[in-house]
């Protein structure tokens, strides 16, 4: 049972089982927040005087692949985020409004594929047992008015779930199911981008320009 379990979680890992059937899960798996990846309070980030409006564009991914339902499960809690940073005055703004991409990719680590092999360095998941652990990479993009090269800047978080007896990695913060995981993972891992956003010079000087 334990074996058909951990199998039908691996293939339903790309959105952590925030889809998967509710008796599958039920009882059976636990879920754990990577503590390398912390939440970035707004006060530790840098506000214009006058915030700009963006167009906001958000993509979730699997593999590098559009994940619509993920997409549509996450994004009024990115717009709720996004709209209390402080960072931006609108998330709907005109045409000629600067541009705010945000593409949260998905890769599952409990795999041999480039990608993965990639996004483990740095980290210690500990993969063994009745373990799955999955990767997100956070790529947000500000394109200023006017401007042909965006401001970039990137995060990386990791979530991991538990079959059974099987021990989570050392340090890891257990939540109490597998939507409060991904919504706290999506929290931390974009709060971590808008930090770096708001402190690069090009978000900075589009901003002043903007007021001007």
């Amino acid at each position: 049972m334990t074996s058909r379990l951990f199998s039908a979680l691996r293939r339903y890992v790309p959105v952590l089982a925030v889809f998967c059937s509710a008796a599958l899960l039920t009882g059976c798996a636990s879920f754990y927040l990577d503590p390398a990846t912390k939440d970035v309070p707004v006060a530790e980030m840098r506000h214009a005087a006058t915030p700009q409006p963006v167009r906001l564009n958000f993509e979730f991914q699997t593999r590098g692949a559009p994940n619509s339902r993920a997409t549509e499960f996450l994004t009024p809690a990115v717009r709720e985020q996004l709209q209390a940073s402080g960072l931006f005055s609108s998330l709907d703004g005109g045409p000629n409004a600067a541009i705010l991409e945000i593409k949260l990719n998905n890769i599952p680590l409990n795999d041999d594929s480039p990608a993965a092999k990639g996004f483990v360095t740095g980290f210690t998941f500990g993969l063994v047992g009745s373990q799955v652990s999955d990767g997100y990479e956070c790529k947000l993009s500000y394109l200023p008015p006017g401007q042909s090269a965006p401001v970039v800047k990137t995060a990386r978080h990791a979530i991991h779930a538990t079959l059974g007896n099987a021990s989570p990695p050392a340090g890891t913060i257990k939540a109490p199911d597998a939507n409060t995981a991904v919504k706290e993972m999506t929290h931390a891992i974009l709060s971590n981008a808008l930090r770096d956003l708001s402190r690069d010079p090009g978000f900075d000087t589009a901003s002043k320009t903007s007021m001007q």
